[in-house]
């Protein structure tokens, strides 16, 4: 099949995708499987895998293709984002977010409050899923902004725009994850690099925000009566006790400290990029190479940090066997949707191969010029605005880009950075189509205008800074020839 006609083929099963999920609100999972089926058939795929013959290759049928990208794609994805969730669970459950942000603000002092709570948020969205760990923070937020006599939005917006920047670059959230998968990109370079653009975007978002919140909003009646009742009655205003809002945390249990959920979010880091630095600095053959690429996989680092976790947040503060379990499996309902969007996008990815619609976006790329980290960044971006899914821009952009990244000398490094642009487009542009948008404008008590205003700005700044940022990154590496 022509190259002009697998492009025009690609182009609309991708506003199919769009509309699917859009206008019909069809689940993106479900969206996904419907779209890489039509695609696959309208590229000629056959319906049954054809046996290889002496001239020509196997060629897979179409439901075949989907499940074998489908398991690539879980294969890499679900154990990680799995552990990921029980993780942040366990430190939600326990009311570690209120430790760590009352740690961060006593070392900065009363004055950067909110630089204080951004540091903590950056650190506490690399296990915790974006929305979940605003909401964790949100009681945390209107205690301060009560103190201080100011708006939520003043110190809830850069909390929240440094938590997002996190959620879409470093592991284990699911997008980076997925779209490393695609890629493949080596995920220890990507916590390395996502980690050192992440933490000079904090430092933006704070200023950012400070320049936003020269605007004065006016609060939502709603959330005003919500932010005017917190604290009364010796309650956080959400109908549960001190637990960052969660109700799970009795007023007679004392949260864990600041130190033992730095030291669970700190340790598998530390793993993966030991194993990373290992594999390059050590010579092939060294005898160490096994033993430090085993304890830097990071599904064994997410397994040891669960297992510290399982200690240190609840045999040693007496919770049972049985509360332990419930709080764990309360993580994986949620998590198993995100893990089957994941997969879909990786069966997604996989038809589109399959069909040569990668192929043929690779010679077009490639005689058009274009910069892949650009190219990358765009249609993320793109996608993102379109559909409002981070995850799904993230998977679909991966997908497109998998074999121009295949057929070309990329370096490992260069690689990782590739997926870190994709990432930083799905960063941007979030506005009304974004659940996100939502969760900060509610609990801020922001109107859809002001939202507009703030939040999608404030990610849109961040979006086209973390990608300058990896283009600096990539001129270095380059110019070294890692």
């Amino acid at each position: 099949m022509e190259t002009p006609v697998l492009l025009a083929i690609a182009a609309a099963g991708i506003a199919l995708l769009l509309v699917l999920i859009i206008r019909f609100k069809v689940q993106a999972f479900v969206a996904l499987l419907l779209v890489s089926i039509l695609v696959g058939l309208a590229a000629g795929i056959p319906l049954t895998t054809i046996a290889a013959t002496d001239d020509t290759p196997e060629r897979l049928g179409v439901i075949q293709a989907i499940t074998t990208g489908l398991g690539g794609t879980l294969g890499s994805v679900a154990v990680l984002v799995a552990l990921g969730a029980m993780l942040g669970r366990l430190i939600e459950v326990s009311g570690g977010a209120s430790s760590l942000a009352g740690r961060f603000t006593s070392l900065l002092g009363p004055k950067r409050v909110s630089a204080a709570l951004t540091a903590a948020a950056l650190v506490l969205a690399i296990p915790v899923f974006f929305d979940v760990g605003f909401i964790i923070l949100v009681p945390i937020i209107y205690g301060f902004c009560k103190a201080a006599g100011v708006n939520p939005v003043k110190f809830g917006l850069p909390v929240a725009g440094i938590m997002l920047a996190v959620h879409v670059a470093v592991p284990p959230h699911p997008g980076i994850v997925g779209g490393a998968a695609l890629l493949g990109a080596d995920l220890g370079w990507v916590t390395i690099l996502g980690l050192a653009v992440a933490i000079p975007l904090g430092v933006l978002a704070h200023f950012v925000a400070k320049i936003i919140n020269r605007r004065e909003f006016t609060m939502l009646p709603a959330t005003a009566r919500q932010f005017a009742e917190f604290g009364s009655n010796d309650t956080d205003g959400f109908g549960g006790g001190r637990g960052g809002g969660t109700g799970t945390l009795t007023k007679t249990e004392a949260p864990p400290t600041a130190g033992t959920i730095m030291t669970l979010i700190i340790v598998p880091l530390a793993l993966i990029m030991t194993g990373t630095v290992a594999a390059t600095v050590l010579p092939a053959g060294d005898a160490l190479r096994p033993f430090f690429a085993f304890i830097g996989a990071p599904v064994f680092a997410l397994l040891v940090a669960l297992t510290l976790a399982f200690f240190l947040l609840t045999v040693r503060r007496g919770w049972s066997l049985a509360h332990t379990g419930e709080v764990m499996e309360a993580a994986l309902p949620p998590a198993a949707i995100v893990i089957l969007v994941t997969g879909a996008g990786g069966a997604f990815a996989r038809v589109l191969t399959e069909s040569g619609v990668g192929k043929a976006l690779a010679e077009t790329m490639t005689a058009t010029g274009l910069p892949i980290l650009l190219l990358g960044f765009l249609i993320s971006l793109t996608l993102r605005a379109s559909q409002g899914s981070a995850t799904v821009a993230i998977l679909t952009t991966g997908g497109l880009l998998a074999a121009t990244v295949a057929g070309t000398d990329y370096s490992t490094v260069q690689i990782a950075l590739i997926t870190l642009a994709i990432a930083f487009g799905a960063l941007g542009l979030s506005h009304v189509n974004d659940s996100g948008f939502w969760v900060v404008t509610r609990y801020l008590g922001l109107s859809v205008a002001d939202g507009l205003r703030s939040w999608t700005v404030l990610t849109t700044v961040l979006g086209v800074a973390g990608f300058l940022l990896v283009s600096v990154l990539w001129f270095i590496v380059s110019a070294v020839g890692i």
